[in-house]
């Protein structure tokens, strides 16, 4: 049902101009309601472009057919109809589209490990690898640390989610990439997979992330003081890491046990003031969890085989009312690697669609400190009770917004920045902010919304309601807006040369014949 504010641009009078994502523009003096073009580009935002075809070979790529659907019988031996799925899909083909956006979820947390590495959770993260060595299996990126498998998909994992630019699954709120992608890296480097074999695990491991939190009730998960995305993080990486050690169906079966027996996560991130625990709960506690699973039972470690389905299993335990049967529904023609939203900006992702609407009015009406008088910000009510007021810069909406007006622009460091969050300029401005949680935006069709109004010193009033942010699937980025993006985060890092390096290969990842070689290029 659409809420009072997208109704009011939805069946707005003729005047009003919307975009072909659901996006709307109104500008009023006084009750007149005039026409006004939404700028295509604003504020350096990414246009949003169709996703161009698969990369074109001397022959046809290993992806090339869909793959078969799962059995879909409902509710029966769940356990053995996902882990005969896993254990195929090291071999199994991949529609090309998946194929071509599992590539972008890979660059795109490769770019947030590498950003992410030196701020404050990635440096707590290496200064503890450090001490704890370990055989030399892995690498830990941007540094010249190699240790076991474990330890890197932990500290790569806090990398991942330690500067907010990581993607997010808009209906599950999980975030697969910064804890699948770094336990699928750590056991591909061990295990000299190749680039088209880490593609297939990867794909895996957000289907099994984000079909554990349908299967127990995302919401249902937070009503009980859960953390859904620490909970699903595990879950996602234990299929990454076994799919990458070929565990045979048996093998899967334990390593779901395994999996489901480390699972853990409480909402009380939210009481974070530095992005350490953050950074540990959503990605690397996952990622060294879903690793341990898949190596202890590659070492001969026995189980339980029936924990999504048997006596006292997980979905029992975990949720009230949980559906087994989402485990498996659409298996092999429904892929979430293809559904998660990439940032466009480095914050938290309840904010991405009003910063997308206030970028935009802020180019098109020449926004400015002086002559904007107050800026109301309306989210989804479940959205802005994690964005507001927050003590981390890059979660908290107020802050980021005023920022906005100031700058034109939000960069990654003005995000990160706590010195910026104490700027006189910064606060007075930020005091002109309104964040109310709307309960009318609360839309399963669209569950992070932005709709922004601004009031200007002389009366007039401009608003902008953006359904899907850039980055959605319903607005997605193309292969150069996912370049750009990556090219900005890691290029400070590890300079213009190895950056390019590191982007062509992974753009051409189905040819990579053992992912180790993209280690010059990602380490120290």
């Amino acid at each position: 049902m659409l809420g009072s504010y997208e109704r009011e641009f939805v069946l707005a009078e003729e005047n009003d101009v919307s975009d072909n994502h659901g996006n709307t523009s109104t500008e009023k003096h006084g009750s007149n309601i005039t026409r006004r073009r939404i700028l295509q580009s604003a504020g350096g935002i990414i246009a949003a472009t169709t996703i161009p075809p698969a990369r074109a070979a001397g022959s046809a790529p290993p992806f090339a057919q869909a793959s078969p659907k799962a059995p879909s019988k409902p509710d029966a031996d769940i356990t053995g109809r996902l882990a005969r799925y896993m254990a195929d899909a090291h071999s199994r083909t991949l529609p090309p589209k998946a194929a071509q956006e599992a590539k972008h979820r890979i660059l795109d947390t490769l770019g947030a490990m590498v950003s992410g590495a030196h701020l404050k959770p990635g440096e707590m993260a290496i200064k503890y690898i450090r001490a704890q060595g370990g055989i030399p299996e892995s690498s830990v990126l941007t540094t010249d640390i190699m240790t076991s498998a474990v330890n890197a998909a932990l500290v790569n994992g806090m990398f991942a989610h330690a500067d907010e630019t990581d993607d997010f699954e808009p209906v599950t709120k999980a975030h697969p990439g910064c804890s699948v992608v770094p336990a699928a890296l750590a056991i591909a480097e061990r295990e000299g997979r190749s680039g088209m074999e880490l593609l297939r695990a990867v794909t895996l491991g957000y289907d099994v992330c984000c079909r554990f939190l349908l299967a127990l009730g995302a919401d249902l998960v937070r009503e009980t003081h859960r953390s859904a995305e620490g909970v699903s993080a595990t879950y996602g990486s234990a299929a990454a890491a076994a799919s990458l050690v070929r565990l045979d169906e048996k093998g899967m079966r334990y390593a779901l046990s395994y999996a489901a027996q480390q699972v853990s996560g409480l909402w009380s991130w939210v009481g974070d003031t530095e992005h350490v625990e953050k950074a540990f709960d959503f990605g690397g506690m996952g990622a060294r969890n879903g690793v341990t699973a898949a190596t202890m039972v590659q070492m001969g470690f026995s189980g339980v085989s029936d924990i999504l389905d048997g006596q006292h299993n997980v979905l029992q335990a975990l949720s009230t009312q949980p559906k087994p049967g989402e485990m498996v529904d659409g298996l092999g023609s429904r892929f979430f690697v293809t559904e998660t939203a990439i940032k466009t900006y480095s914050v938290g992702y309840p904010i991405q669609a009003a910063l997308d609407s206030f970028l935009k009015l802020r180019q098109e009406h020449g926004l400015n400190v002086n002559n904007v008088s107050k800026i109301v910000v309306r989210l989804p009510e479940d959205g802005a009770r994690v964005v507001d007021n927050s003590a981390m810069p890059d979660v908290n909406c107020q802050h980021i917004i005023a920022v906005a007006l100031v700058e034109g622009t939000v960069s990654f460091s003005d995000s990160h920045s706590y010195e910026r969050m104490a700027d006189p300029q910064v606060r007075a401005v930020k005091e002109r902010v309104e964040l109310v949680a709307d309960r009318q935006l609360m839309d399963p069709a669209a569950p992070r919304s932005g709709f922004v109004q601004v009031t200007l010193r002389d009366g007039r009033s401009f608003s902008h309601f953006t359904r899907y942010a850039s980055g959605t699937k319903e607005n997605p980025l193309n292969t150069d807006a996912v370049n750009a993006k990556v090219r900005d985060l890691m290029a400070p890092v590890l300079g213009a040369e190895r950056t390019e390096a590191v982007i062509q290969r992974v753009n051409t990842l189905e040819e990579l014949s053992d992912v180790r070689r993209l280690r010059p290029f990602l380490t120290m």
